[in-house]
């Protein structure tokens, strides 16, 4: 992500001054269909930006409508025959959509045209960009026709967009009756402005790319894949990532429902009938959901949303049942519905149709290094220093992970540079304790000990050994190798590349040494595995002299 794009993200956080944003073409509708529906929303108690009563005189109108905008819940966008033939409403349309990224919603309301007429551009439309068009034939400056070509496909591509976000059609909805119509409209923004954005961490960086895929399948409506599950290790920014998702989409459903620490709440008491509850009631609007087993909430589930349009978001899910408690298993969906799970397992729902596996890769050594800036002083790039250096070699130790480099970013941040070396040649030796126990969760969730020590052994021995060779070793230590390695690819943990070797990030690899390290911090010889060479020899010269110390005691 730029700088811009950065701070664009950060400014997420603005507080709300206005719940509406009404945008409109002031010739068309400003003293009716816009007039009535604006006295309406203030009828309802909703506090709404127009620009006629908005911005007062002097100011620079854009910034302000800018402002508005990033500081209203909701943008109610009223398409009329004339709309496109402002410039202003479409920069205006412009700024709305870039805010939808950090969860602003989006209403467009079809008053006296189509959405595809908004969509394919025809009609009344094509005459507004045929008169584009028409000026861009005859500009003679071509600094001035390249702006302008920018932004006739910019305003091409926002129409687009904006019309294939769930609308209202005055229409096809109320047959032409407008009161109706503004009384629908108030029902819609009292229903969407009692959903909230989730709260996500300002500064994301090299999130566009990674959601450019699953944005993609969110948008096409109804397909074949019901579930895209966002894998990857711990750390690795899958929450993060559907959170994103969340706050971009939500609006677009008729339903949604985000559901956190799906892996933690199911193992407590009753812990899945909680989540079914939960569940339930976002789906159905309602505060109270009884239900006194899990088979009657799966099957109150399945009857729920197989009738909506849902968006649904479950949030670090590492075994199939819960799955199967909360949704029962895809292809019954109500099309277009569309469910995000992020999950340490990648092989969850085995080969079903019905489901596709998104892998987060770690992040660039660009990406890494605005990151960690970011978390350590405080803006996108570090200071032409002797931290820049530093800086770089521990981002080099992160290994892309965006957990490590918040955390570390953030613990060196106001330090001076002596801490910050002392601190990266401590790591070699023992690593950070609050890196370790996130990773440390897909280890603890292996099926059982045989699974664990084969990580452990692996971690301490085989990183970058041949896969076969490694089998052929382990299977002689009474190892179920094959399957075993399975298991650890399934859980992100390990991965095979091209040339059949061994390959694990260096923090899992320090994690199941540090595993290790821990059975017998002081006393080496305590522990299941020796891999350190000086630690092995220590314990075998200690040995060595305890046989001889004994053979002598025998002789005397």
């Amino acid at each position: 992500m730029s700088a811009m794009k950065s701070q664009e993200a950060s400014s997420s956080a603005s507080p709300c001054s206005y719940h509406v944003f009404l945008s409109f073409r002031g010739e068309d509708t400003r003293k009716t269909f816009t007039d009535h529906l604006h006295t309406a929303l203030g009828q309802e108690g909703f506090h709404t930006f127009r620009d006629d009563d908005g911005i007062e005189k002097g100011e620079d109108i854009k910034s302000e409508l800018d402002r508005a905008i990033r500081e209203s819940r909701i943008s109610i966008i009223i398409f009329s025959k004339n709309y496109a033939t402002s410039t202003w409403c479409l920069e205006e349309l412009v700024m709305i959509l870039k805010r939808r990224a950090s969860g602003h919603i989006v209403l467009p309301v079809f008053y006296d045209v189509n959405p595809s007429e908004v969509m394919k551009q025809i009609g009344s439309f094509k005459e507004a960009f045929v008169r584009y068009e028409e000026r861009l034939k005859s500009e003679t400056c071509e600094l001035t026709k390249e702006k302008l070509k920018d932004k006739v496909g910019t305003w091409r591509a926002a129409l687009r967009e904006v019309a294939d976000v769930a609308g209202m059609n005055l229409q096809n909805q109320v047959d032409g009756h407008e009161a109706k119509f503004i009384k629908k409209i108030i029902e819609v923004v009292r229903d969407k402005l009692s959903r909230t954005t989730l709260n996500i961490a300002p500064n994301l960086v090299g999130i566009h790319s990674r959601v450019k895929d699953i944005q993609l399948w969110l948008e096409d409506g109804p397909s074949n894949v019901d579930i895209v599950a966002i894998c990857g290790m711990g750390g690795i920014g899958k929450t993060t990532t559907a959170t994103y998702l969340y706050n971009l989409n939500f609006s677009r459903f008729e339903c949604c429902s985000f559901i956190a620490d799906v892996r933690e709440i199911s193992t407590q008491q009753s812990g899945l009938l909680r989540l079914q509850k939960q569940f339930l009631t976002d789906i159905l609007k309602t505060r109270k959901v009884k239900l006194d087993s899990i088979a009657q909430g799966t099957a109150l589930i399945k009857d729920a949303i197989c009738r909506k349009k849902v968006f649904v978001v479950l949030d670090d899910v590492d075994k199939r049942d819960q799955l199967e408690a909360l949704l029962g298993i895809g292809g019954w969906l109500f099309p277009g519905s569309k469910i995000i799970i992020t999950t340490r397992y990648e092989r969850l729902l085995g080969a079903s149709k019905f489901y596709k596996v998104h892998r987060l890769e770690s992040l660039s050594a660009e990406e890494s290094l605005e990151l960690f800036s970011w978390h350590a002083f405080g803006k996108y790039c570090c200071p032409n220093n002797g931290y820049g250096e530093v800086s770089k070699r521990v981002v080099s130790y992160c290994g892309g992970i965006p957990l490590a480099i918040k955390v570390l970013g953030s613990s060196l941040s106001g330090n001076c540079l002596n801490v910050w070396k002392s601190q990266l040649e401590k790591l070699k030796a023992i690593p950070n304790s609050q890196i370790l126990e996130k990773l440390r969760i897909s280890y603890d969730s292996l099926q059982d000990d045989h699974d664990k020590h084969l990580f452990l052994n692996i971690a301490c021995f085989f990183v970058g050994s041949d896969k076969e060779s490694t089998v052929t070793i382990l299977d002689g230590c009474e190892f179920y190798t094959v399957v075993g390695i399975q298991n650890l690819v399934d859980r992100c943990l390990i991965s095979i590349d091209k040339s059949n070797t061994l390959v694990m990030h260096h923090l899992l690899q320090e994690m199941g040494r540090e595993i290790v390290r821990q059975q017998s911090p002081k006393e080496p010889g305590k522990r299941s595995i020796l891999w350190n060479h000086q630690d092995a020899f220590n314990v075998l010269r200690e040995n060595t002299v305890r046989i001889i110390l004994c053979s002598l005691c025998i002789v005397v």
